[in-house]
């Protein structure tokens, strides 16, 4: 079972009108962009959102809308926390997490 952190756990309490708790769920994903051959690794908590948001170029002047093309999950993994995602995230963006990663790209 995931532990979760009660900084977050708390904050959903407060979010959710002070009644019962709702886990907030933390993703490391990883989108593809085949026109360019361009990955991109991030976080998030809504992954469903973040992916329409790269594609509707939802983050401008950020890395993905600087190209054309469809971006489609290629990997996401789910996280207890933030903390734990950032760090993840920043294994991932690593040479050897880009190697794994990279297995994920559809030929």
């Amino acid at each position: 079972m995931v532990k979760y952190s009660p900084v977050a756990l708390r904050l959903r309490q407060l979010a959710d009108g002070g009644g019962r708790a709702i886990y907030i769920m933390y993703f490391v994903y990883s989108i593809f962009n085949k026109k360019h051959n361009k990955i991109y690794i991030g976080q998030t908590i809504n992954l469903k959102e973040r992916l329409r948001l790269h594609n509707e170029k939802g983050f401008s002047k950020s890395y993905t809308s600087r190209f054309d093309g469809e971006w489609v999950l290629i990997y996401s993994e789910e996280t207890e926390n933030r903390a734990a995602s950032l760090k993840r995230e920043k294994q991932l963006k690593s040479f050897q997490g880009r190697q794994f990663i990279k297995k994920y790209i559809p030929r």
